[in-house]
């Protein structure tokens, strides 16, 4: 078995491990479902284990599949299939809107309705071998997303690990009660007079920023990649976030605190210190109560804080995101 050096080392984002990451996708099986609301949704499969839990990872917003070629290939190294879904209104799947670019869901709670589809109806009825246990792998919005499927509906999950969860966003600085009032507010208006959802204030088309201004990533190779990527497929672009995007939001927020004692599968919590998205302090308070009612996850009532890193843990520098890796694969393996 190789020593810790030798797999911190392997990780690392050389020429040769990006040639094995595209060898690796050629092999992938990309798919998609349509959901019982007739959205068509995109997904990822590298099925090739049959006796053992696949990792299913739930994507943050304007993301896709395509993003997490990497992540999805150091999984596999470390001996676990896994699964992507591309979330309706962004990524691959149908989107939503008549200016495509707008980031806009319905409700909230469409999303975890869709992951339920896949994960519950769509992979046994393709992958009846699949039956055993599954990990979740949710990253920021996918937090959200994946404590309401385990809120909402039966399922098969052994443990979750979430990376930079989107408990609430960032205020940016503005009082929260402010915030939300402006949100809630505008949402309303944005209802009585016009079908078509309005983006949030100083939100547009372009969503995009430079890697000396960006908040995302310390790694500038892997936020070039991650540029690259859009650059080839424009079809994964998605501007700013809309008013009843963000309303959709703050009552995620609530149900997900409300309903708290619904979620049965131990969790771990990664934290960035240096976050700038999303709201660290709703993850404390996540932490803190679930702890109460669940001893075995968020241990002592907290989330594991990466030290130095910026949102996006999987995408980070080395540094940072071999701490992430590594404590996700501790935690599932502590799980099997």
């Amino acid at each position: 078995m190789a020593d810790s050096a030798t797999v911190t080392e392997s990780r690392a984002l050389t020429p040769e491990k990006v040639t094995a990451i595209n060898m690796f996708w050629q092999n992938v099986n990309e798919k998609s479902f349509t959901s019982d609301d007739n959205i068509t949704l995109a997904y990822v499969t590298n099925f090739k284990r049959e006796n053992k839990p696949y990792v299913v990872i739930v994507s943050g917003r304007s993301e896709g599949y395509l993003k997490y070629q990497e992540l999805a290939y150091d999984l596999d190294v470390a001996g676990y299939d896994s699964v992507i879904i591309d979330h309706r209104g962004q990524g691959l799947s149908q989107r939503l809107t008549k200016n495509r670019l707008k980031g806009y869901v319905k409700s909230f709670d469409d999303y975890a309705q869709d992951l339920a589809q896949l994960l519950n109806r769509e992979l046994p009825r393709l992958y009846p071998e699949k039956q055993h246990k599954q990990f979740l792998l949710a990253h920021s919005m996918g937090g959200a997303i994946a404590l309401r499927y385990l809120q909402r509906y039966q399922n098969n999950v052994q443990a979750v690990v979430l990376s930079s969860p989107m408990i609430a966003i960032s205020s940016g600085g503005i009082p929260n009660w402010l915030a939300e009032s402006i949100v809630l507010s505008g949402s309303k208006l944005n209802s009585w007079l016009s079908n078509s959802p309005w983006y949030f204030l100083g939100q547009t088309d372009d969503n995009s920023s430079t890697f000396a201004d960006n908040k995302l990533m310390h790694s500038k190779e892997r936020y070039q990649r991650f540029q690259a990527l859009y650059q080839q497929h424009s079809e994964l672009k998605l501007g700013g976030v809309t008013f009843n995007w963000l309303a959709q939001a703050l009552k995620a927020n609530q149900d997900i605190f409300q309903q708290i004692e619904k979620i049965s599968p131990p969790i771990l919590m990664l934290q960035a210190s240096e976050e700038d998205i999303v709201d660290n302090a709703a993850q404390n308070s996540f932490c803190q109560q679930l702890n109460i009612v669940k001893q075995d996850s968020c241990i002592d009532g907290k989330p594991q804080v990466i030290h130095g890193a910026y949102h996006e843990l999987f995408f980070e520098l080395d540094e940072y995101r071999n701490i992430a890796l590594e404590s996700t694969l501790n935690w599932f393996e502590k799980h099997q």
